[in-house]
C-alpha cells in the first residue's frame, strides 16, 4: 500500500482508509465518486466524509492505484489498483466475506409479496462452446432441487449479469445466492446469522450431517467455492441417485420466529426459491451442529451447486460467488435456457 508522510499512527490509519477505498472500488460495477464512495465505505465500517475519500484518492490516484474517467462519474481501480486488492493481506480480508454476506442481503430488494425487486446472484463464465454441454450438466441439478429454484440468468458477450461483464465469446450463467434467504427474512424483520458455510453429505436425496464447515467470519473466499474449486462436491451424485456432497450452508433465526420462518419457507416454495432444506427446534442442535440458546439452526442449500456440476464435470468455468445484484425480470426458466441451448447445436436431446 502507498505510505504516507506523517506520523506511524497515522500512516497506518492513511493505509488501512486507502485500503478500504481500493475494496470498494473493486467490489462497485463502475465509476464511483467522493460521496458514493463514503457511503460504500459506512457500509464496511470505514467512516470517511467525502472531503477526506477525495483526499485519499488523490494519493491513490498519484500511485497509479486509481484513475479519474470524468468528473462526472468519478474513478475507478487501475490494473495495478486491481492488483493491489488481490494481493492485500489476508488478515485485512478476514471477515471481508462475512460483511459481504451481509451487505448484499441488505441491500437486495426482491419482496416475496410483489414477486418483483433484485436478487442476489452468483455468477459463473464459460466459453461459448461450451453451453450445451453445460445445459447438460446443470439440469439434472435443477431437477434434483439442489440449488435456489430452476431460474436463471443466461448472459451474452457484452452484456453484465450482476456486477460481471461477459466477455467475448463467453456466456455466462446467474443463479439466485443463498443470501437472498437473509434478503427475503429480513424484510420481513427477521435477522438471520450467517455461521458456516460447508459440504453437505445427502443420502436417499435426504440431507444427513455436514462433513466440512468454514466459519464465515473466519474466511477470506466464499467458503463454498472453495469446495467446489478443491474437487470436493459430488453434486452431479447428489443430483442422480440421491447420494452425494453438496455445498450448504449453516445458520441461525431468532427461535420465536421459527413459525414465520415456515410460512415464508413455504411462500419462497411457491416462488421457486426453495432453498431452505431445514429448520431445526429452538436451542437445539441440527444436524449435531449447536445453536445459542434462543436461537434455531437452518440448513440452506448453495446457490453455486449448479456451478458444481460444471467443475465436475470437467468444463472449463470462472466462478465468482455473491457478484452482486440482479433484477428478478432477468432470470428465466430452465426451460428456456435449455431451448436456447439446443438451438446452439443439435447434440442436446
Amino acid at each position: 500500500m502507498v505510505k504516507g508522510t506523517m506520523g506511524r499512527g497515522t500512516e497506518t490509519r492513511s493505509e488501512r482508509a486507502r485500503g478500504a477505498i481500493l475494496r470498494a472500488l473493486h467490489r462497485a460495477p463502475g465509476p464511483v465518486g467522493a460521496a458514493r464512495l463514503a457511503e460504500a465505505l459506512a457500509g464496511m465500517g470505514v467512516d470517511l466524509r467525502p472531503r477526506a475519500v477525495r483526499y485519499h484518492l488523490l494519493h491513490l490516484d498519484r500511485a497509479g492505484l486509481t484513475r479519474t474517467v470524468d468528473r462526472r462519474h468519478g474513478r475507478v481501480l487501475t490494473d495495478r489498483g486491481g492488483d493491489e486488492v488481490l494481493r492485500a493481506g489476508a488478515a485485512d480480508k478476514v471477515g471481508f466475506i462475512a460483511s459481504q454476506v451481509d451487505d448484499l442481503g441488505y441491500r437486495m430488494t426482491f419482496d416475496l409479496r410483489t414477486g418483483a425487486g433484485s436478487m442476489v446472484v452468483n455468477v459463473a463464465r464459460i466459453d461459448e462452446r461450451d453451453l450445451p454441454r453445460s445445459i447438460q450438466q446443470i439440469e439434472p441439478v435443477v431437477r434434483a432441487r439442489l440449488g435456489m429454484g430452476s431460474r436463471l440468468i443466461l448472459g451474452r458477450a457484452g452484456e453484465r449479469v450482476g456486477d460481471c461483464a461477459v466477455p467475448y465469446d463467453c456466456v455466462a450463467f446467474g443463479t439466485a445466492c443463498s443470501v437472498a434467504v437473509n434478503g427475503i427474512l429480513l424484510k420481513y424483520g427477521i435477522p438471520v446469522v450467517s455461521r458456516y458455510g460447508g459440504l453437505l453429505e445427502m443420502a436417499g436425496g435426504r440431507p444427513v450431517r455436514f462433513v466440512e464447515l468454514l466459519e464465515y467470519r473466519g474466511t477470506t473466499v466464499d467458503p463454498l467455492a472453495i469446495f467446489i474449486r478443491a474437487g470436493m462436491t459430488r453434486v452431479l451424485a447428489a443430483a442422480r441417485t440421491g447420494d452425494g456432497l453438496v455445498g450448504a450452508s449453516f445458520r441461525e433465526i431468532p427461535a420465536v420466529a421459527v413459525p414465520d420462518v415456515r410460512r415464508i419457507q413455504r411462500e419462497m416454495q411457491r416462488h421457486d426459491l426453495g432453498a431452505i432444506l431445514e429448520i431445526g427446534r429452538p436451542s437445539r442442535p441440527l444436524l449435531d451442529i449447536p445453536v445459542q440458546e434462543g436461537r434455531a439452526g437452518m440448513i440452506v442449500l448453495g446457490g453455486l451447486n449448479s456451478f458444481a456440476a460444471l467443475q465436475e464435470s470437467g468444463i472449463p468455468v470462472l466462478i465468482e460467488p455473491l457478484a452482486g445484484l440482479a433484477d428478478i425480470a432477468g432470470f428465466r426458466s430452465f426451460r428456456d435456457i435449455a431451448v436456447f441451448g439446443r438451438r446452439q447445436s443439435p447434440m442436446i436431446d
